[in-house]
């Protein structure tokens, strides 16, 4: 049985008995004016983050989302484009689906803005998307690019970047891994279902993210995700994962390489109004400017002595420049 089957297999078994503890999100189910989530729906928040930003959803945008769990998410993301098949839900596990569709009548019948017709729920894989080219504006998945290999993971990836309208957004949000995954984990095909084994490195995700052409990344968020105790997984030292939260755009790639926003400041304090390094970036006397961690870069080499580059935080929330 491949990894992919035993994963299939595992949430084949999570759609008909709901498994509250599998993912365990680590940031706030979010909850909008006349929007009530059925506990069902909860339940099967299969997830280690979130997806829905409302600032990525304006203009009753169209939304694809890979992996429906429960329909949680689905729900959310048709609360902010209110059309028939606004929301495009696939699964590649038929129980999950099925699942999926008994919990939207339940959110029909507490929720009178909501029909079940708004979204749209498709037989398929992060692999090879039944979508059209060019076809959305937002795509999504939650806690399941990491359970691919990495030459999966860029396929999937490539399935995104296809299937979405030029500055469409992929919102993402997986576990990350301090330092390269052990390989006796990293076979292990239940911990890869559970999403814990499959986890990249930070940076090898990014780059992911990047060679599949997407000019803008955005690190929303990074939160404790897991502990991985010595003891019970065999390990030489603990291993502390994280949740990753990011949006990458599908905008041109500059001529020198992605823009990458880590949460990253630039501050000058000259004696002028306000500094112009020549190439785009002004910036006012005093007042904080978020730059992706290219400009950063830019900026510390100049070895001036009255601009301040503040480390990442890796919690970026948009404005600035690249």
């Amino acid at each position: 049985m491949s990894y992919l089957e035993t994963t299939h297999d595992f949430y084949r078994k999570a759609a008909e008995v709901p498994d509250v503890g599998l993912c365990c999100t680590t940031s706030p189910i979010w909850k909008f004016p006349g929007l009530t989530i059925p506990d069902r729906m909860l339940e099967m928040n299969y997830g280690c983050g979130s997806t829905v930003h409302h600032r990525d959803l304006t203009n009753s945008p169209t939304v694809l989302y890979v992996g429906v769990g429960g329909g949680m998410e689905l729900l959310q993301f048709s609360y902010f484009s209110r059309k028939p098949g606004g929301v495009i839900g696939i699964d590649a596990v038929p129980e999950m689906i099925d699942a999926c569709r008994d919990n939207f009548v339940e959110a029909a019948a507490t929720n009178d803005w909501f029909s079940p017709d708004f979204v749209e729920l498709r037989a398929g894989d992060a692999l090879h998307l039944p979508v059209e080219d060019s076809s959305v504006d937002v795509a999504a998945q939650n806690c399941l690019f990491n359970i691919f290999e990495m030459d999966d993971l860029r396929t999937a990836i490539a399935e995104m970047y296809r299937v979405l309208r030029p500055h469409g957004r992929l919102v993402l949000s997986d576990p990350i891994t301090p330092r390269p995954m052990p390989e006796a984990l990293r076979k292990n095909e239940i911990l890869r279902a559970m999403c814990v084994s499959g986890s990249q490195t930070y940076q090898d995700y990014v780059d992911a993210l990047t060679d599949a052409g997407f000019g803008t990344i955005e690190i929303r968020a990074r939160r404790p995700y897991r502990y991985l105790d010595p003891k019970r997984h065999g390990l030489d030292e603990p291993l502390l994962l994280e949740s990753l939260e990011v949006a990458a755009i599908k905008d041109p790639t500059p001529a020198d390489g992605p823009c990458v926003f880590t949460g990253k400041t630039a501050i000058y304090f000259g004696e002028d109004e306000h500094f112009d390094d020549g190439a785009g970036h002004i910036m006012q006397r005093d007042i904080p400017l978020s730059v992706c961690d290219k400009t950063a870069g830019q900026f510390e080499a100049l070895e001036r002595g009255d601009i301040l580059v503040t480390d990442s935080t890796y919690f970026y929330d948009g404005g600035g420049c690249c």
